[in-house]
């Protein structure tokens, strides 16, 4: 019980030591400890508060790697704190040979502070790891499984998540580049067994894919514009840019608008009534 119980009191000190404006949270005031509630954190991570009781009191000792990845981002923890989090949690460390799906610190505070541009943030095999509440006002809620169902390169070329707004086009150079995104990615990571799933059921399942992955064309992210059909305030015409993270894998995507259009009013109104759902 030694390890559990070290894990249940790691949690609550990172919990209590982390204050809800560093979570992009209101504060209201009216705390008796600085730090996250339980309530909180169970929001942050897309966990149970049932769950993370039973963490903290040592009740569930055998959180998965998912789980434990989605805490470090919520509590917002450093690349040794979140070694440490696998370590006393009896999980494997991931190693170098794997696609990591840390967050730093940095970068989720962008997340945070931007909210009023829809940001979303992927690995090197473009499996979507966070977004921020704009994103998913504007995109919906992505599936639940962190499967095919939340890779970026899937709903290009196989399906889309159910209830993703409708494209008005797709961009040839932007599939070309997820393309050689996972090209550069299993040379990068060969036993990494996710990723060489993704690609085998890709070129299965997609002719453009498999295609494209056989030609030996390179493709290179370039800014583009995206309109997308939404259901509640009709078409978002958006500007894309792709930004990597220095010293990761990691894509942030943010969707950009001038000032002064119908775009940028329909986007400051799913800011207030798209958030409230």
């Amino acid at each position: 019980m030694t390890g559990s119980t070290d894990l249940g009191r790691a949690l609550h000190a990172w919990r209590d030591r982390t204050k809800p404006a560093e979570a992009g949270l209101p504060d209201d005031g009216r705390r008796r400890a600085p730090g996250l509630r339980r309530e909180e954190l169970a929001l942050l991570s897309g966990l149970s508060v049932d769950y993370i009781v039973r963490l903290e009191q040592s009740r569930s000792t055998n959180p998965s790697p998912q789980v434990l990845s989605a805490l470090a981002r919520a509590l917002r923890l450093t690349t040794a704190e979140r070694e440490h989090l696998f370590v006393l949690a009896g999980q494997a460390v991931p190693g170098p040979g794997q696609i990591s799906d840390h967050v730093p610190a940095g970068v989720q505070r962008l997340l945070d502070r931007l909210t009023g541009t829809p940001l979303s943030v992927y690995d090197a095999a473009w499996n979507l790891i966070t977004w921020n509440r704009l994103w998913a006002a504007v995109f919906g809620d992505p599936p639940v499984s962190r499967g095919f169902g939340r890779n970026a390169v899937w709903w290009s070329f196989v399906e889309p998540p159910a209830g993703y707004p409708q494209a008005v086009s797709r961009e040839t150079g932007h599939r070309a580049a997820f393309m050689s995104d996972l090209r550069a990615a299993s040379a990068r990571y060969p036993k990494d067994a996710g990723l060489a799933a993704l690609i085998d059921e890709l070129r299965a399942r997609s002719g453009d894919f498999a295609a494209l992955w056989g030609s030996g064309v390179v493709g290179v992210h370039k800014s583009l514009t995206k309109t997308v059909r939404h259901a509640s305030v009709g078409e978002l015409t958006l500007d894309c840019d792709i930004l990597s993270a220095l010293g990761t894998d990691l894509r942030i995507m943010a969707f950009t608008v001038a000032e002064g259009g119908e775009t940028a009013e329909r986007l400051r109104l799913l800011e207030v009534v798209g958030l409230q759902v």
